[in-house]
């Protein structure tokens, strides 16, 4: 099995280690992980701030670059969505590149999408301890639909309990340009996350979205709670 990794920009400028425990736990599946260097953004950020024109450019470069893959892993749900559900609306007064759009979301997928629908693994052989709450990302559950699939990962981790936190499914708040543009509004929605997973009661808190772990990772520290907040793919690769 081959799968083209992109590393997504959040992974790429502030959490490498997060690309790294990807390629560690593919590997162990024994996929053939390449890194084609010429990636850049999938397009995402422009599109959601409204400048389609741009976003169309760099979304071509992006598939320039993986159109030719067997199958492209994204460790991220919402730039997973950008290539799958939103590179039709980019591209849809432009047959051409639609038909390559489509082509290329349909060997897209996020991280746990691809391990448990497409390698049909559940266990990949990892360790860890403790008490673990899972966060759903927005786009992953919301576009994608994809929520059982991480938590029969998490479920297959030896040594680790996965502990439901209130409403699970809730916005952290983020929402990319959202925080910025809405910090109250993005403030006091987090505050609510953040509760709940106080009320899980786990020291652990997994999510597939780097954007939600930054957002979350700052509000712990600033709260002094002694929780950590991991991608799951970190999880995934203890052992």
């Amino acid at each position: 099995m081959q799968a083209a990794l992109c590393a997504t920009c959040l992974v790429d400028q502030f959490f490498p280690e997060v690309g790294e425990a990807v390629v560690t736990v593919l590997r162990r599946l024994d996929v053939d992980v390449t890194f084609p260097e010429e990636q850049t953004c999938c397009g995402q950020i422009a599109f959601n701030g409204g400048y389609r024109k741009e976003a169309a450019d760099v979304a071509r470069h992006f598939m320039d670059v993986f159109e030719n893959e067997r199958h492209v892993v994204v460790p991220s749900g919402s730039c997973a969505s950008m290539i799958k559900v939103y590179y039709r609306e980019l591209f849809r007064d432009d047959p051409d590149d639609l038909e390559r759009a489509l082509a290329l979301g349909e060997k897209t997928h996020e991280l746990t999408d691809f391990i448990v629908n497409v390698l049909e693994v559940t266990d990949v052989g990892s360790l860890a301890r403790g008490l673990v709450t899972y966060h759903d990302s927005c786009h992953l559950l919301r576009e994608l639909g994809i929520s059982a699939e991480p938590r029969s990962l998490i479920g297959g981790v030896s040594g680790v309990e996965l502990q439901e936190m209130p409403n699970a499914d809730a916005c952290c708040g983020f929402g990319g340009l959202f925080s910025v543009k809405f910090p109250e509004i993005s403030i006091a929605i987090l505050d609510e996350k953040l509760d709940a997973i106080r009320a899980s009661g786990a020291d652990t808190v997994v999510a597939n979205d780097c954007g939600c772990l930054m957002h979350m990772r700052g509000a712990i520290e600033r709260r002094g709670m002694s929780v950590r907040a991991i991608h799951i793919a970190e999880l995934l690769a203890g052992e």
